[in-house]
């Protein structure tokens, strides 16, 4: 089956895929905790700024209730104007204060953000590429785009907001109880209402907004797989279903979004019959206490205004708890994924003796009770360039991952060197053993710095002499800024056969002694077909090389040739050697050159 049928049959598959992990709540919160403790001091520092600026900020509204009683006494204009310099030198220092705590809220927030993403990239690519395709690539990628969009927002507006908030309502109900405990009597009449609201609403938003996640990673399957194998969906006319499941995917993710917006509306509601009963409540108990003048008609007005002040940092944490629901959503999984398991490596790994390949009994499925690869054995001696060849859907590119390491094998065993897989850990095998692939990806950024990503203490004349062995010097130093050039994403646009070559490039700075090419030459198209090929063959001289060939101009050349029909290995032998056969190779050559004098 080739890239494009497994694309489609994966889109097509109308089974639940076995998504990555998700944390628990409280494991969540476990993990929250090991990233802040380093930082305590920070924390600390950040919450004492805070607190220092609510206190001072809570002056203002005494301060207030001061001009109030100096008017109802009608005292002299000029009377006002020590209150009104304190006003100003409040707000000033308040100002300030506010400032720094929030930096430093902030900077917490952002550094404990940026280990978390740096624990999950580091255990998403060590991912088994099983569990990621059982997955489905949509799932990883709206972990790794929207959710952690949504915590750095949530760390860079709703964090600092929400510890800001907190402050001032535990602060200005205190200020409350000083003025007069009637004052915060009347006051908490509204908490009943706002807890219950709080309450109803984290039961609903939790499980809303964890099924908002899943629907959009769903969604992003179902585009990615209708995309990535849109020319078999044409070919088998298959696009009227397959616009239905992303139509399905589609308007589940909008009734999922539809949810939650309704469940906000009806938050904000129940909110302000909270407000309107508490503000009512202190006016009822101002009026009563300075009728029976227990209070000045300036401290009740500080207590109205205490009360409104709360207005803001209530519904502020109120309704922050909508971001942290979906940012606790969204952390949830991205702990999930941060907490697997890199892979194991041996204490005492094994050391290959050489650069062969031994394969023996190897047998693979992807589903149980369908294997796609039976029994095979292999030996690839060192230095041996060997060409692997066959029908779509014969099994090479099963095989080349398998010794890749990409793939564990169900059963039989894979040698390097006469060290088995497990003996020698995932680290020495990638030391050891290469892939590429057709499927090339240029990162962004200048043509050196992608270049030194396989090769990171490369100097200049290492990244030229790799090029130049690959025919590529030429066009590189031809860029508009040469090796400096920004290729990528926003950047020059290369070509197919110049993103191959440095992929092959690439190889070269890697140095592996074994490589394995998974028709790494097939998007060069049929012009600069035959100069690639002598670019792959330059870049596995001298190592020993499994070459998936997509043209059998590649295999012939090739030192031997083993022809693969349903999983198995069905010929092996020269190029001469199988002709003269008149078995399968013979006749995939002669179909395969009819094909070339037609097309001439």
């Amino acid at each position: 089956m080739t890239d494009g049928q497994d694309t489609a049959a994966a889109a097509a598959d109308g089974e639940e895929r076995e998504l990555l992990p998700v944390a628990t709540a409280a494991r969540t919160r476990a993990a929250v905790r090991e990233l802040l403790r380093p930082y305590r001091a920070l924390a600390w520092g950040g919450f004492a700024a805070v607190v220092v600026a609510t206190a001072i900020g809570l002056l203002t509204q005494p301060l207030l209730g001061r001009i109030v009683d100096l008017a109802a006494d009608r005292a002299p204009a000029g009377a006002i104007t020590t209150t009104v310099v304190l006003l100003v030198a409040v707000a000033v220092t308040q100002g300030v204060t506010t400032g720094l705590g929030l930096s430093l809220v902030s900077r917490l927030g952002e550094t404990v953000l940026a280990r978390l993403r740096e624990r999950f990239v580091e255990r998403a690519l060590g991912l088994p590429l099983e569990q990621v395709e059982r997955a489905g690539s949509g799932d990883l990628t709206v972990r790794v785009t929207g959710d952690v969009s949504l915590i750095a927002g949530a760390v860079r507006n709703a964090l600092p907001e929400l510890a800001r908030s907190l402050v001032a309502i535990v602060l200005t109900l205190g200020a409350l109880a000083v003025l007069d405990w009637r004052f915060l009597l009347a006051a908490l009449l509204a908490v009943p209402v706002q807890v219950h609201t709080a309450r109803w609403y984290l039961r609903g938003a939790v499980p809303v907004y964890a099924e908002q996640r899943v629907a959009s990673g769903a969604q992003q399957q179902q585009l990615l797989g209708t995309i990535g194998g849109s020319s078999t969906v044409r070919a088998l006319g298959l696009e009227k279903d397959h616009a239905e499941r992303v139509a399905r995917r589609s308007w589940t993710a909008v009734e999922v979004t539809m949810r939650g917006v309704r469940l906000v509306l009806s938050f904000y509601c129940r909110l302000h019959i909270g407000e309107f009963i508490g503000l009512a409540a202190v006016l009822a108990a101002g009026f009563w206490l300075v009728r029976e003048g227990s209070a000045s008609l300036g401290t009740a007005t500080a207590a109205a205004l205490y009360f409104h002040s709360l207005f803001t940092p209530v519904n502020a944490a109120l309704v922050l708890l909508d971001d942290a629901q979906k940012a606790t959503a969204g952390l949830s999984r991205l702990v999930g994924v941060a907490d697997l398991p890199l892979p194991a490596q041996p204490e005492r790994p094994a050391t290959p003796r050489d650069a062969s390949v031994t394969v023996t009994g190897l047998g693979h499925s992807y589903e149980p009770g369908h294997p796609v690869l039976h029994d095979i054995d292999l030996t690839l001696h060192p230095g041996e360039r060997v060409a692997l060849v066959g029908a779509s859907g014969a099994g090479k590119t099963t095989l080349a991952k398998l010794i890749a390491g990409i793939h564990r094998p169900a059963t039989g065993t894979i040698r390097l060197g006469g060290a088995d897989l497990d003996a020698l850990g995932p680290a020495a095998v990638r030391r050891t053993v290469a892939l590429v692939t057709q499927e090339v990806h240029v990162f962004a950024g200048p043509l050196a710095d992608d270049l030194r990503l396989a090769g990171p203490d490369a100097t200049d004349a290492e990244l030229r002499d790799a090029l130049d062995r690959v025919d590529a010097l030429g066009w590189a130093e031809a860029l508009p800024d040469g090796l400096d050039t920004v290729v990528g994403e926003g950047g020059h646009r290369l070509t197919s056969a110049q993103t191959q070559a440095l992929a092959l490039a690439r190889l070269i700075l890697t140095d592996p002694p074994v490589a394995v090419l998974d028709e790494a030459t097939a998007e060069a198209g049929s012009t600069g077909a035959r100069a690639l090929e002598k670019a792959a063959a330059r870049a596995v001289d001298g190592r020993t090389a499994l070459v998936v060939a997509h043209r059998l101009t590649q295999a012939a050349t090739a030192d031997r040739i083993v022809v693969m029909d349903a999983g198995r290995i069905v010929e092996t032998g020269t190029h001469d050697e199988l002709r003269a056969a008149g078995g399968r190779y013979a006749a995939l050559w002669e179909a395969w050159s009819d094909t070339r004098a037609a097309g001439s």
